[in-house]
């Protein structure tokens, strides 16, 4: 009963302390002109007088998602990963539906696909982008395999390691060929 009784005298005060605190406020007179700084034409968004725009983490700023100003120039900031990798990763696994794309994160994911020639086999792919440099270690693909039963049921079954080292390879040479075929055209 006495938890009650000081937990609402508590709220009271707390109440009464946030009315004079607003109520301080009714005497300002907030509609008082006070003259504008002149806007800076070069950044509308800027006065003058504001000083040099300058952060704590340096000059620059904190670059949270890894765009630095060239690549914001040549208009490839849309993606987080290797631009060439990320295309030839889509390229290289346009026959397979696809379950999820993330640029920022890249990462992709297949759906289950069964090929015309074995419809007791079904292949999924995950393929991670591992950074924005075109690099041979910069993509890992992960391929899962599943047969079906005489029940009619999906089994997991083994891949052979060979299989995702190739794929790896083919997208690796897709995107050799299309940053040769992007420095040849421009």
């Amino acid at each position: 009963m006495m938890a009650f009784r000081s937990s609402r005298s508590v709220a009271a005060l707390t109440g009464g302390a946030m009315l004079l605190a607003l109520g301080a406020c009714s005497g300002m007179n907030l509609e008082q002109d006070y003259p504008e700084p002149p806007i800076d034409s070069n950044a509308p968004y800027r006065y003058k007088d504001d000083p040099p725009e300058s952060t704590v983490f340096g000059e620059g700023g904190f670059n949270l998602l890894g765009f630095m100003e060239s690549e914001r120039e040549s208009g490839a900031p849309g993606i987080g990963v290797n631009a060439f990798l990320w295309r030839a990763t889509l390229d290289t696994v346009s026959f397979m539906p696809l379950s999820s794309a993330d640029p920022f994160g890249g990462v992709i994911i297949t759906d289950w696909y069964s090929p015309p020639e074995t419809p007791d086999d079904r292949f999924k792919m995950n393929v991670y982008i591992l950074g924005r440099q075109l690099r041979a270690d910069g993509l890992r693909v992960s391929v899962f395999r599943q047969t079906r039963d005489a029940a009619g049921n999906w089994v997991d079954s083994a891949v052979q390691p060979k299989t995702a080292t190739d794929l790896e390879n083919q997208i690796l040479t897709r995107a050799r060929q299309l940053r040769v075929a992007r420095a040849s055209s421009g």
